[in-house]
């Protein structure tokens, strides 16, 4: 038996963790690098991750109709090439600002006075100018999760499907991971424009790579008739034979009348905005609440553990519903949510992360790592519940409400964090919560909303969705 499939599954693994890179080169660089030049406080950073968080959300909600439409290959090849193109657009940030304040040099823009009426200036044209790209960003990067979820129900059958989700998702992981170890050393030695450009390059590289490689199982000439047999074994004797028969097309409203498509919506509205808090927030953490700037020794060291901590233990997120469905006899969906209610729990330890970070910020960081391998873990598994349930041909629509879901979490956690960052800074002592003050207050209120959310999730998708009901379109 070939075993091209694996060859697609790691184009998938590179393909997010190029997306991640892209992602994170903002939040590695603002505190330290963009945030001087452009008179940034925690609120303005927390408004653009807000509107690039809702406008992934309202993206994602056309995206997985777009690769359903288009198809894998040109759907995915086109995703990839407009989010690269975003993140290259950043570069030309600063210089639009300088041109239109009339400014001719960073320097200039630096030696505003802080707190000036040119200073508030400066901030809110660059922010435009930066929240342009992100949307630009946003719009490509919407295409990855539905693509990729719609090529792992292509290539893989139902046990496998969950495992093949967590290698590819395990790229959001080591994007971020390589992103800390690389972005700050870049931004200090060539600029930030220049960390941006070279990190979106890398899609462009993918992009073409993609367009060769792709094609269907059916026609792809590294299957061989052992691997599509494999690939379809989940197919009863009629589909087998006709495996690009992708089943009853379903319309975009009449997937909102499925309760399993409110389940998945549900869980990834409360989960998501957990993962990208840390994903945006954990490098100013470490350099607001501990010193760390993002491109020291130490500050790269506590990002670098972090992410490989979830690198590592996300893995086997994937894997653990297999044992379930081959060692105990589950069906894939009940394997799949027990595995979920498991890791559901990771996110708990994130109320010990700011009382433990008294005593060494190595504590923050690992706690952090650890739940953010429980998401990674959660998420393989949760959009492996639409491959389950539903249909090829709405497997991308599908993914897309509730990746749509997610981005709505994420901007309210996003929002709400500068909002409540800026506000408890300025109120200092006036203001605590569970024996911290200040900002380090904030943090906990947020480490607190984290730590439940799983669980709230999980219950809610239970109670939608007891048990395994597979959409049937008549």
């Amino acid at each position: 038996m070939s075993n091209f499939r694996w060859v697609i599954c790691a184009m998938l693994f590179f393909a997010t963790t190029v997306n991640y890179m892209d992602r994170q080169v903002l939040s590695l660089t603002w505190k330290d690098f963009i945030a001087p030049e452009f008179h940034w406080t925690d609120e303005i950073y927390g408004n653009i991750t807000a509107v690039f968080s809702i406008f992934y959300a309202v993206a994602n909600l056309f995206a997985g109709k777009f690769v359903d439409w288009m198809g894998t290959k040109k759907g995915y090849f086109w995703a990839i090439v407009v989010w690269s193109l975003g993140a290259v657009m950043h570069a030309g940030c600063g210089w639009f600002t300088m041109q239109w304040e009339g400014l001719n040099s960073v320097e200039a823009l630096r030696a505003v006075e802080a707190g000036s009426v040119a200073a508030l200036t400066i901030a809110t044209v660059s922010m435009y100018a930066f929240l342009a790209c992100r949307c630009v960003l946003a719009l490509g990067e919407a295409g990855n999760f539905p693509a990729a979820i719609k090529v792992t129900a292509e290539y893989f059958p139902k046990k496998d499907r969950a495992f093949a989700t967590s290698i590819f998702n395990a790229g959001a992981s080591v994007g971020a991971l390589a992103a800390p170890a690389t972005i700050p050393l870049l931004a200090k030695a060539m600029g930030w424009e220049l960390a941006f450009v070279i990190i979106g390059v890398l899609g462009f590289v993918w992009a073409g790579l993609w367009i060769f490689i792709y094609d269907k199982p059916t026609k792809s000439k590294h299957v061989n008739e052992a691997e599509l047999t494999y690939i379809n074994q989940d197919e009863d004797s009629n589909n087998a034979a006709n495996s690009d028969d992708e089943g009853p097309a379903i319309g975009f409203a009449k997937c909102f009348t499925f309760r399993q498509t409110w389940s998945f919506a549900f869980g990834k509205f409360m989960t998501d905005g957990v993962w990208w808090f840390f994903l945006f927030w954990a490098p100013a953490y470490f350099s607001d609440q501990y010193g760390y700037t993002s491109d020291s020794p130490t500050g790269i060291a506590l990002i670098f553990t972090l992410y490989a901590i979830v690198t590592v233990l996300s893995m086997f997120g994937g894997y653990l519903p297999k044992l379930f469905v081959e060692q105990k006899g589950m069906n894939p969906y009940q394997g799949r949510m027990l595995a979920m209610l498991i890791f559901a729990f990771f996110p708990v330890l994130a109320l010990f992360a700011q009382p433990l970070g008294a005593y060494s910020a190595w504590w923050p960081a690992i706690i952090i790592g650890l739940v953010g391998a429980g998401h990674q873990a959660w998420s393989a598994n949760i959009f492996s519940t639409v491959s389950d349930m539903f249909p090829k041909t709405a497997i991308a629509t599908v993914t897309g409400i509730g990746a749509m879901a997610g981005g709505l979490g994420s901007f309210l956690i996003n929002k709400c964090s500068g909002s409540l960052f800026t506000y408890a800074a300025e109120q200092g002592s006036a203001f605590q919560f569970l024996g911290f003050e200040g900002k380090p207050a904030g943090y906990m209120i947020i480490f607190c909303v984290c730590a439940v959310a799983y669980l709230i999730g999980w219950i809610v998708m239970k109670t939608l969705v007891p048990k395994y009901s597979p959409v049937i379109v008549r």
